[in-house]
């Protein structure tokens, strides 16, 4: 069997043969793994590093019976917490080893996305239950290389003032996901009673 290197010892390679500085914080529990970039431009960005070394057993996972094997990815929901306390310059990467691909999520992918969320029974010295994400891969921006990976959160940064604050319809396609039209259309007079009630 093929012995490979870790996902997190691959970025920090990745990382020093192009002489990218960049914080290591893949030894914390209150961290994301690595950051890296300028923060005086507000373009340090913040992400987890994830792997999927295994299939996941399905009989284990009944939950997620309608996102395909190949595309499950199950991670901590207190990791998605943690993505969101570095938002919106933050996100996860995922390197499947099964078929050798990298995803990347954005922050705002891993919130608006179609996912189910499971509690876990724990046994450990007090039992209880750690909370699970089931994901589905296809929602994330597939890549085949880590140097794709870094394009991808360029293109994020590049387009995070549209995402946040100038696209109105809803963001993202996402799979298993339709969005269906609501509502009556909305005219400028709707906008003006708006205004004159609210101010």
């Amino acid at each position: 069997m093929e012995i490979i290197q870790s996902f997190e010892q691959e970025l920090k390679q990745y990382f020093r043969e192009h002489q990218i500085s960049f914080d290591d914080n893949s030894a914390s529990f209150k961290k994301l793994d690595f950051a890296f970039g300028d923060k005086d431009a507000r373009r340090r960005f913040y992400f987890d590093a994830k792997e999927k070394r295994q299939r996941y057993a399905r009989q284990n996972w009944s939950a997620a019976d309608h996102i395909p094997g190949d595309h499950l990815f199950i991670m901590d929901d207190l990791a998605a917490r943690k993505i969101l306390a570095y938002a919106p310059n933050s996100g996860l990467v995922i390197r499947d080893n099964i078929c050798r691909k990298y995803f990347f999520f954005s922050v705002v992918d891993l919130y608006l996305m179609p996912r189910k969320r499971v509690n876990r029974e724990i046994r450990k010295n007090v039992n209880g239950f750690k909370g699970k994400w089931l994901i589905d891969l296809r929602n994330g921006q597939c890549c085949d290389t880590v140097a794709e990976i870094f394009a991808a959160i360029e293109s994020y940064l590049n387009r995070r003032e549209d995402i946040f604050l100038n696209i109105l319809e809803c963001y993202g396609k996402y799979s298993g996901e339709e969005i269906p039209a609501a509502g009556i259309t909305r005219r400028p007079e709707h906008w003006s009673v708006d205004v004159r009630e609210t101010r």
